[in-house]
């Protein structure tokens, strides 16, 4: 055992660079002594100790957004507290643009910016100018400003944060490697050293480049692959003021930072180089990668158009380090599915230092809380499943995603690269019909159809994209007369056993104890009343309940139903989403077209909304499922998947003469928004109760033995919400919001569109979002006030509804 090497501690981090060293500071601060750290090296050693240290706050969230000004906070104050210096410079940041697309999309993130409390204002390009001096700018198109950004020196951070943890009693011992965890009942009993044994109840990876070999050793999948990142230092040169601003130019992929009188410039090449395919090297520690000026080649030719005085500067050095990226360019946070008390932090696609104060302050809450205390969907760990961790899936996604950090960031931008990893039985049939797939989960999805022989290609746009006439069709099609849409891509889970009524009613806020054959739309809720998730739970028997989630949400929702079957109880969960193939039927016409189908009898008085049958279509046996998610008649089919192919053909055959379309998720997304469907991620999360999302219908307050978050769904019923979400339609037709547009009550700010798509029904834009005030919001309130929404810095006026716009009364879907 080495010297100052425990052998327990209540906490083991795992990594000595930035994140680590903040996850240990911030569990100090919450009280947690007992905190070891571990490092192979010595303390920043990987990649910390190389970054380029830039700290911009604005994300693509409100609260990743705020993870990152508290980490602009904290360096700005960690040297009066430990007496560590951080670098931390609040210069601010200048975004320029080459383009007219390029400066919609930077007017559209000053405006998400100023919905997510950031300040950031368009600018002159002689205010650009002034601000940058040694730029060019006569080819420019517009450029943003925002004041709050900074830089810090990322090795100093790092003492900074170790130094605050040892004062909190953290022990760092450096030249310790990891090489085993040692698992019990499923969760963390300790860690094995090369300098011994540690036994403890927390493990946290932090390991970096490392972290996903640390993972493999606990069963834990963390998808990460580490990518050559590169930047030049040049020698001090005339002209370089050391207020200098960062400035970004991401058509030219490239940003710039001062630096001792001299530049910093790196950036984002499109085809990116990963590194390695095998494990990082065991004595990579402070060390660069060869140079390779043939790869940097594009970044240096477009900063010298951007900052022609660098064609005349003298090199210092090109820094050439791995970095680590994830497959969808944002970090990894949480508790790993796969192990109890094993928690990650890493994958920090280059924002490591930016990220690190939030990131570990998150870690540290959701260690000792047992749940984070704010929506972290977008970097949870659980958004992942195993197959993320295919080494060769990730290499041939890495050459492509690390490219889009600064590639045009439109609406409904999907991946190129890692395609094809799930497929529906009929993906064959609705390529040969023209679909146009995009990626959920690894699932290959139709989201329109080109029907006229147009390639079924998306041609991206910040206004109308080239699909719209053909969703516009469909979405007519299933208000009008009949649309199938093949939704496969469901999460599909079977809870069985004894106790399996008892765990639900636990989990969910409405009531399963119903009978089978009954469809109950349910939140599962958190502690503090928010969703956990939005789904249906189908009683099969007695014993028996058939959960139906979004293919996102596979993971994460099988994850919670785990760890809430106590372990006495005689419940069983099972994936079975590769079962069943999914095809719903819908519209007016859909139950004209299934009867011809079946011998069962399809009328409302045989077969009510909310029920489940099963019954015969075409030659196969099938579960009937009377649901919609469009706002109109209909059925979900959940088919075998061997007969998937059979039960389509013969839909299609029996809607030929009944208008019947196939249909996609474009389409299915305006469909659902006329109507008000909530999405879970979006419009509903654990930041949001079912009271502030408009859905206390389903949930069921009085219900025997209660149910999780039912105590803070009372006290909040008695207090009043502060937040209410709001459908809103948008006078002007040719108005495009997509998600994230600050929405503005008698002109003052009060909250951000969660959901947008176009109404083609109503004939105008259709938009979500909460409505937010510091004291109650009724619907007195909400009814009260004028709306706008702003795009692109221009504000368009907007009429609030509590109730869907289209068929508020539900008459449609009961018929």
């Amino acid at each position: 055992m080495t010297a100052g090497l425990p052998s327990h501690a209540r906490a083991v981090v795992i990594g000595g660079g930035i994140v680590g060293c903040s996850a240990a500071y911030h569990l100090t601060r919450l009280g947690w002594r007992d905190v070891v750290l571990l490092e192979r090296g010595s303390l920043s050693c990987g990649t910390t100790w190389h970054a380029a240290g830039l700290v911009g706050q604005l994300r693509s969230s409100a609260n990743m957004t705020q993870l990152i000004r508290y980490s602009s906070e904290l360096y700005a104050s960690l040297e009066a507290e430990t007496g560590q210096a951080t670098g931390w410079k609040r210069c601010g940041s200048l975004s320029v643009a080459r383009t007219a697309e390029r400066l919609i999309q930077l007017k559209r993130t000053a405006s998400m910016a100023r919905g997510f409390g950031v300040e950031a204002e368009q600018v002159s390009l002689g205010e650009a100018a002034r601000r940058w001096p040694l730029m060019r700018a006569d080819d420019l198109t517009g450029a943003v400003w925002i004041p709050g950004d900074g830089k810090a020196n990322p090795a100093d951070v790092t003492a900074a944060l170790a130094r605050g943890a040892r004062a909190g009693g953290v022990r760092i011992c450096e030249n310790v490697k990891v090489i085993g965890i040692t698992v019990v009942n499923g969760g963390v009993a300790g860690v094995r050293t090369s300098a011994g044994d540690v036994s403890c109840e927390v493990v946290v990876n932090c390991g970096g480049l490392w972290a996903r070999e640390i993972g493999r050793l606990g069963g834990v999948t963390v998808p990460l692959h580490p990518v050559e990142h590169m930047y030049v230092v040049t020698r001090p040169f005339d002209g370089v003021p050391p207020d200098l601003p960062v400035m970004r130019d991401p058509d030219g992929h490239v940003y710039f930072k001062e630096e001792v009188g001299g530049l910093v410039m790196g950036g984002f090449e499109p085809v990116a180089k990963p590194w390695l395919s095998r494990d990082v090297p065991e004595d990579f520690a402070f060390t660069l990668l060869k140079e390779d000026w043939q790869q940097f080649e594009i970044l240096m030719t477009n900063a010298m158009v951007r900052v022609p005085a660098l064609a005349s500067a003298e090199v210092h050095r090109l820094v050439n380090g791995p970095e680590s990226f994830t497959p969808d360019n944002q970090f990894i946070l949480g508790e790993a599915p796969e192990l109890r008390r094993f928690f990650v932090g890493a994958g920090f696609n280059s924002a490591g230092i930016a990220s690190a104060g939030g990131a570990g302050r998150a870690l540290a809450e959701w260690i000792v809380e047992g749940r984070p205390t704010m929506d972290l969907w977008p970097v949870d760990i659980r958004r992942f499943a195993r197959w993320h961790g295919n080494e060769r899936w990730l290499r041939e996604r890495m050459v492509e995603a690390v490219g889009l950090h600064y590639a045009m960031a439109w609406p409904l931008r999907d991946y190129k690269s890692g395609r094809g990893v799930r497929r529906s039985p009929l993906h064959d049939r609705l390529g040969a019909k023209g679909a146009a797939f995009g990626s959920k989960m690894g699932w290959e999805r139709a989201n329109w159809f080109a029907t006229d022989g147009a390639r079924p290609e998306t041609i991206y746009s910040f206004g109308s994209q080239n699909w719209r006439p053909y969703a516009a069709a469909e979405h007519r099609a299933a208000r009008e007369a009949v649309a199938v849409f093949d939704q496969t891509s469901f999460a599909k889970l079977l809870l069985e056993g004894p106790d399996a009524e008892a765990v639900l009613q636990r989990l969910c806020a409405n009531d399963v104890a119903v009978p089978p054959g009954t469809v109950v739309y349910t939140g599962m809720l958190g502690e503090r009343g928010g969703y956990e998730s939005d789904l249906t739970v189908t009683r099969l028997a007695a014993d028996a309940y058939f959960i139906v989630t979004g293919a996102a949400q596979a993971t994460r929702d099988a994850d919670w139903i785990r760890r809430h079957i106590p372990e006495e109880a005689r419940a069983r969960l099972s994936d079975v989403t590769s079962s069943h193939a999914v095809l719903s039927v819908m519209g007016p016409g859909s139950r004209a077209l299934l009867q011809r189908l079946t011998g069962a009898d399809l009328s409302s008085v045989a077969f009510p909304f909310g029920t489940m049958q099963e019954i015969g279509i075409g030659h196969a046996v099938v579960r009937a499922v009377r649901i919609t998610y469009v706002g109109e008649l209909g059925w979900e089919l959940y088919v075998p998947m061997e007969c998937a192919a059979g039960v389509y053909d013969a839909v299609v055959e029996a809607g030929a003469d009944l208008g019947l379309r196939d249909a996609g998720y474009y389409a299915l997304d305006s469909l659902r928004l006329e109507k008000g469907y909530r999405a879970w991620g979006r419009d509903v999360t654990p930041d949001d109760t079912p009271l502030e999302a408009g859905l206390e219908f389903a949930v069921r307050l009085d219900k025997p033995g209660g149910f999780i978050g039912r105590e803070a769904l009372l006290a909040q019923k008695e207090r009043g919400i502060r937040k209410r979400l709001v459908i809103f339609t948008l006078e002007d037709a040719e108005a495009r919001p997509w998600g994230d547009e600050p929405i503005l009550r008698d002109g003052a700010l009060v909250g951000w569109v969660t959901s947008a798509a176009f109404g083609h029904t109503l004939g105008r834009p259709v938009a979500m979002g909460y409505v937010r005030h510091t004291e109650r919001v009724d619907p007195a309130f909400v009814e009260s006030g004028a709306y706008e929404i702003e795009i692109a810095g221009e504000r368009f006026r907007a009429r609030a509804h509590l109730r869907a716009p289209y068929d508020p009364a539900g008459a449609r879907v009961r018929v």
